[in-house]
């Protein structure tokens, strides 16, 4: 049952608003006096206040209903109030609401118009509460990580990595391949190092391989080695990458940019882990953990032909999909944090412009942007013009209509809880109704 406060000091406004609101099982406490209010809102838990705007017999000023609104603001920030007025006191109640008050109700009210506010703002409190409560258990869950596992570092705070860095953690320690895919500046490196960090060949070597930024003829060698004379320019023997990670960890980034050759040969060394140098028949022996990486599609690339669909079986043995920023919001603020060490902080515009911006080039872009932004900022914080971002992202409102996955997502986190969902995409419950009935969503 939610707890009321109604704060008036005329006992027959209190007495009708406590038989109204207990035949919808809702309690109500009364104060007749702010000192009263503030009073009991210190020792009773209160989800929200209707307070009026004056006190004092003959006092029609609304000074008291300022005062008091003040002071509950200062102590209570996020409880929501409504203010009980006459139409004498409602530019002051105007002011009230732009300082951050909840709605006002005009004496005399009209019961059912006064409910479904009080029932509205009791919905949105509840639905805070809930998230705060799972953005607790989300820091919790995040802290627990960190003291069991080196993270290398990795900032996130959005379920949708936090997902991905725990299960990274979960598989570390097995030898088995790993293959994490996701596009280009999502983090997949960051994810490896964690891999590495956490697995039983950590004190060994850590060696990483572009497999993308190399031409297809110098793949091979980069990868497993040449002898002297084994292609042109090869003037002395030199050491692959798997002989640099053996007893460690082998990153293959872009690993869809193999060329047929190396496909075959790296299928061989993680079935055997044997190979031969190019230009040699002498086969070497290493013990190295490979994980890859690609933000292709490697089951269109096997349908086509230019993957192989066992080495893609081999290396995919575990996967971990690391989604892009525009799909983990909630890292997007924290990233932001990181990379401006410590510089110039963002306004309260720049930092909803972040958010609302769709980030096509993911983490890499947003630090561009960051440091980019601390270098040329004139001013005391960043602002959103520092920011260099289009325009187009720049104009959307804060209340962006959010497609059918952002609603399917915040459903899934909110676990199918319609209120706490409205509250995290930024609506009342009645709208989220309405984008789900548009997108064909039901109800859990």
């Amino acid at each position: 049952m939610s707890n009321l406060l109604v704060i008036d000091d005329n006992p027959a406004v209190a007495t009708a608003l406590e038989v109204l609101f207990s035949l919808h099982d809702i309690s109500t406490v009364h104060a007749s006096s702010p000192g009263e209010g503030l009073a009991l809102l210190d020792s009773e838990p209160v989800d929200l206040v209707i307070q009026d705007m004056n006190f004092t017999a003959d006092t029609t000023s609304g000074d008291e209903g300022r005062a008091l609104f003040a002071a509950i603001r200062e102590r209570h920030p996020d409880l929501p109030v409504v203010l009980l007025t006459a139409w004498t006191h409602l530019e002051s109640a105007v002011e009230l609401i732009k300082a951050g008050a909840a709605d006002y109700v005009a004496k005399p009210w009209q019961d059912a118009k006064l409910l479904a506010t009080v029932n509205n703002l009791l919905e949105l409190a509840e639905a805070r509460r809930e998230l705060e409560q799972r953005r607790d258990g989300e820091r919790r869950r995040r802290d627990d990580l960190a003291r069991r596992y080196d993270l290398r570092g990795a900032v996130f705070a959005d379920p949708a990595s936090e997902r991905v860095v725990a299960l990274a953690c979960q598989v570390a320690r097995s030898d088995l391949p790993v293959l994490i895919t996701g596009p280009n500046g999502s983090g997949k490196e960051k994810i490896a190092e964690i891999i590495q960090a956490n697995s039983a060949v950590k004190s060994g070597p850590f060696v990483t391989v572009n497999c993308g930024a190399l031409p297809a003829e110098l793949i091979e060698a980069e990868l497993f080695g040449a002898e002297a004379g084994a292609y042109t320019g090869a003037n002395k023997a030199r050491e692959g990458k798997f002989e640099a990670a053996d007893g460690g960890t082998l990153f293959l980034d872009e690993i869809g940019n193999l060329p047929p050759a190396g496909q075959m040969k790296l299928l061989r060394v993680l079935e055997t882990g044997r190979f031969a140098r190019l230009g040699s028949n002498r086969e070497r022996q290493v013990k190295v953990r490979v994980v890859s990486a690609t933000n292709a599609d490697l089951t269109a690339m096997i349908r086509e032909g230019t993957f192989r669909e066992d080495l893609y079986y081999r290396l995919n043995t575990i996967e971990l999909a690391m989604p892009p920023l525009a799909e983990r919001p909630g890292d997007i603020l924290p990233l932001a944090e990181y990379f401006g060490d410590g510089g110039k902080p963002l306004s309260p515009a720049a930092g909803t412009a972040l958010q609302r911006h769709p980030w096509p080039g993911n983490v890499r872009e947003l630090r561009n942007v960051i440091q980019r932004a601390q270098l040329l900022a004139t001013g005391p914080r960043i602002e959103v013009a520092d920011l260099g971002l289009p325009r187009a992202t720049a104009a959307r409102g804060p209340a962006r209509e959010p497609e059918r996955e952002q609603i399917e997502a915040a459903l899934q986190r909110a676990g199918g809880v319609i209120a706490q969902a409205a509250a995290e995409l930024g609506m009342s419950r009645q709208a989220l109704y309405r984008r789900m009935e548009r997108h064909g969503l039901k109800p859990a």
